[in-house]
């Protein structure tokens, strides 16, 4: 452990100026950085005046996982009924201090463990050894087999962890994704600041591209692999750990992760009896509570948990006001020593306004970053143009069989049932652009007045609706061949219908609507709320994969290989643009393999060096399979192929954890879709189109003291379109009919952060009273555009940087006692300094600030919560 005060000092000096020469280019950085400098030098001083303390007596040990045998970092160890206490280093070594004397109890705690009491004479120098902490949780060694958690120092993969406490001190009332923002290689933003849209990049991919699972169930969009986080509203509050496998990933599914792979896992059931409760509030009116009750593992093996929550606001922006419930129980019980059965369910439910258009620099300069051209009032009430509303509710099963000492079986079946979709205008004026109030919003008012009049109504608003009903199968077989050999392999078995169609939820004023010529069956449709318009399909999804791996242990080497094969089946029904009996497509099937494998090496206790490699395949997107939004089968679209190559090293010490990795990874075949003139009606695929996207990616935590840490982590990418395209298209006699050249060489690739800083100091004043500030800096984001526009040879210019940015966020947490019960009081302010910037941006013609669109950023927000367990 560090005990000169002047290392520390200088320590949080260091991070001072290594925060102030970020911004040395950014004046406007530079005076948000000397507002703060008091504050930081102000701390630093005070972390230099901790001297050491003569003590009387001296406790020290070790804290392990009981399962896994790995150092519990973080942990808390303290003289119960008193303030006195410390931490666990990065070997989850402790040594604490007093002046105490006599019979005393110590407190070992850390969140998802089971806290152990331990009676000790204070008195000398007493070493207690190593001591192992318990799971507080039911089949978690089972759950983390199945979700393919990567282990440290022996995973040779690039991954970032957050366990629950993290995600209770910085995430507030951010989306969940957020709380990765300080993750090498992780851009986030809240999109147009509506509740649960924000949305995640990882090494310059977008989610569609990043195979999140839960639990090990995969959860991409079955159709397009979109992650949709307001369908997964209430995840926060049931989420015990999270890692971000950047890359290749530890998982052996045969799944989209071409930028890497978003790994949670739930609570499973709490093996002690008890819960809490928790209150929270906000900004903009936001309120949240919440309550968790368990059972525990009773005496015949049963055990319990249910889980809710509640939460609403008005939201930040203008017009977004939204509501959720969120729900969570799991049913366990224990059979015997080989076999148990889990029962989960959970999901949530939510509604929120949305503010979905993008809009010139100089709207937003005018009207304020607030601003949402998405609502209006009818009648004096709020209506939204733009909302969504879903409820996805999940059901899992696992089955858990210790076949042997060396053999196991997991198997989990979930099915997944979504209900809702997203608001919007329809008709003549589907954007609202004809009638505006004097501040810019919809004048729903005059829109009624007008069709009323009409009799028929103009422009109606829609819901666009994605019901789905989801099935799985996921098993997991694994066996031991030695003491240094397993062997791995299973099935992931999926089946998705989707059910896409518009129906009228208003008619603003009118008796009816004419679709005309949307419907062959019905022409001319005269349509009333609650009939569909506009398009009505399904998309059918089919899944089968087998995959195994050989994984070989024996430090300080480790290794494995995975495969995976999978077919991929996509049927499209349609009851609008086909007559009954001529609805239904036929099957496309599309096979892909993958192949990875790596290898990790233990030089000594502190250093490491890893590498890993791979190929993979993902099936076209069902939209390019099936184009022009008809059965119309595209019998050219192929698979999109994926080549990465991965070095890293590592260092850990007792107070130093630091790691450097540099990925290369090679994009080829992206499926594009394009509309031929003249008349845009018919689609054609562009093959060739490759990206490249490698980079350095670095982060570093230092213990300071048993109190203070400090984190960083830095990366760059460079991330282009690789080579100009030609694509010649052929008729159905295999006729040239055109050709469409892109001249996208050495263009960025845009929508996300190519450059990306975070920095982060806790300290802890007094035993259990901690405070965290928060750093993270954005640059070299490119606006999003799409490739396939950029036909012109001479316009070879790159799409517009956005303005660089950096944040500063702080958070306090205090743990203390209600009596006999713990409690725990948490806030965080998010944007401190309420920085003005833009988040996300769409491309315009002349690649500048002028013509791009954008959103503006949302600024200050805060949140406070209480918890209390019992």
């Amino acid at each position: 452990m560090l005990s000169n005060s002047k290392t520390t000092f200088f320590s949080a000096l260091a991070l001072l100026i290594y925060i102030s020469i970020l911004s040395r280019n950014d004046s406007l950085h530079m005076k948000t950085l000397l507002q703060l400098r008091p504050l930081l030098i102000t701390i630093g001083m005070f972390l230099g005046c901790t001297t050491y303390i003569a003590a009387q007596t001296v406790v020290n040990g070790q804290l392990i996982d009981a399962e896994t045998k790995e150092s519990v970092i973080g942990a808390t160890v303290v003289i119960k009924g008193s303030t006195i206490g410390t931490t666990t280093d990065f070997d989850g070594n402790f040594k604490l201090e007093t002046k105490e004397t006599g019979p005393a109890v110590i407190l070992f705690s850390y969140v998802g463990y089971q806290t152990i009491e331990q009676d000790i004479e204070l008195g000398g120098t007493t070493d207690l050894g190593v001591i192992e902490l318990l799971t507080d949780a039911v089949n978690l060694k089972e759950v983390n087999v199945i979700a393919s958690v990567a282990v440290d120092r022996q995973t040779p993969v690039a991954v970032s962890t957050v366990d629950p406490e993290i995600i209770e001190e910085k995430l507030g009332n951010q989306e969940f994704p957020e709380v990765l923002k300080s993750s090498p290689g992780v851009f986030t933003t809240k999109q147009g600041g509506g509740f649960g849209d924000s949305r995640i990049t990882l090494r310059g991919f977008g989610s569609e591209n990043i195979a999140v699972t839960i639990n090990g169930m995969p959860i991409n969009d079955m159709e397009n692999g979109a992650v949709y986080w307001s369908n997964w509203a209430g995840l926060s509050d049931v989420t015990r750990n999270m890692q971000v496998q950047r890359g290749l990933g530890a998982t052996k599914l045969a799944i989209p992760s071409v930028g890497g792979t978003i790994n949670i896992l739930t609570r499973t059931t709490d093996a002690k009896l008890g819960g809490n409760i928790m209150v929270a509030g906000g900004n903009n009116n936001y309120k949240k509570t919440s309550f968790t009750v368990s059972t525990g593992l009773t005496e015949k093996k049963w055990a319990v948990t249910l889980s809710g929550s509640q939460s609403s606001g008005d939201g930040w922006v203008d017009g977004t006001n939204f509501e959720a419930y969120s729900y969570f129980a799991n049913i366990s019980k224990e059979f015997n020593a080989n076999h148990s059965l889990a029962l989960s369910i959970f999901g949530a439910t939510q509604t929120h306004g949305q503010r979905r258009t993008q809009l010139p620099i100089e709207t937003f300069e005018r009207e304020g970053r607030r601003f949402n051209e998405d609502w209006g009032y009818l009648f004096g009430q709020q209506t939204n143009g733009r909302a969504n509303f879903y409820s996805k509710p999940v059901i899992t099963l696992n089955h858990y069989w210790n076949i042997s000492s060396s053999s196991q079986l997991a198997t989990t079946a979930y099915a997944s049932f979504g209900r809702g979709g997203g608001i919007g205008g329809y008709g003549a004026d589907q954007n609202f652009r004809t009638f505006r109030t004097g501040d810019g919003l919809i004048d729903f008012d005059r829109y009624y007045q007008e069709n009323q009049e009409d009799i028929a109504s103009n422009t109606v608003l829609v819901a666009s609706m994605n019901d789905h009903d989801w099935y799985g199968l996921l098993s997991n077989f694994t066996t031991s061949i030695s003491d240094k050999v397993t062997l791995t392999a299973g099935f992931d078995l999926r089946y998705y219908e989707g059910r896409h169609f518009q129906e009228i939820t208003n008619l603003l004023g009118g008796q009816f609507y004419y679709d005309i010529n949307k419907d062959v069956n019905e022409p001319i449709k005269i349509a009333r709320e609650g009939d569909k318009v506009g398009f009505n399909n399904d998309g059918i999804v089919a899944w089968e994969s087998v995959f195994a791996q050989a994984e070989f242990v024996n430090d300080p080497i480790s290794a494995f290989v995975t495969v995976a094969f999978a077919n991929n089946s996509k049927q499209r029904v349609d009851f609008f643009n086909y007559m009954p009996g001529n609805r239904t497509s036929e099957w496309v099937h599309d096979q892909t393999i993958s192949a990875k494998g790596g290898a990790n090496y233990n030089i000594n206790d502190n250093h490491n060096v890893f590498f890993n490699t791979g190929f993979l395949q993902r099936p076209p997107m069902f939209n390019a399979v099936f184009r022009n939004f008809k059965n119309d089968v595209n019998d050219d679209a192929i698979n999109e192929d994926i080549f990465t190559v991965e070095v890293g090293y590592g260092y850990r010490s007792t107070n130093v954890l630091a790691n450097v990795n540099l990925y290369h990874t090679e994009w080829k075949n992206k499926s594009l879709i394009v509309a031929l003139p003249p008349d845009f009606q018919t689609f054609a695929n562009i093959t060739g189109v490759d990206a490249r996207h490698q980079g350095i990616e670095a982060d570093v935590e230092v213990i300071l003291s048993p109190r203070a840490r400090i984190t960083g982590s830095l990366s760059v990418g460079d991330w282009i379109w690789t080579d100009d395209v030609e694509s010649i298209f052929f008729d159905q006699s295999q006729q040239p009919i055109d050709t469409l050249q892109l001249f996208i060489k050495d263009l960025k690739v845009g929508n996300a952060a190519q450059t990306t800083v975070a920095a982060g100091a806790q300290y802890e004043i007094l035993s259990g009273l901690k405070l965290g500030v928060d750093y993270t800096f954005f640059s070299d984001l490119y606006a999003d555009y799409d490739p396939s526009n950029r036909t012109d040879p001479e316009d070879r210019e790159q799409a517009w940087r956005v303005p660089k940015y950096g944040l500063f966020d702080f958070s306090a947490s205090y743990k203390f006692r209600i009596g006999s019960l713990d409690a725990y009081f948490n806030t965080k302010i998010n944007n401190i300094f309420d920085e003005k910037y833009i988040a996300d941006a769409r491309d315009g013609i002349e690649h500048n600030q002028e013509t791009a669109l954008v959103y503006y950023s949302v600024g200050t927000t805060w949140s406070v919560s209480l918890k209390v367990d019992f």
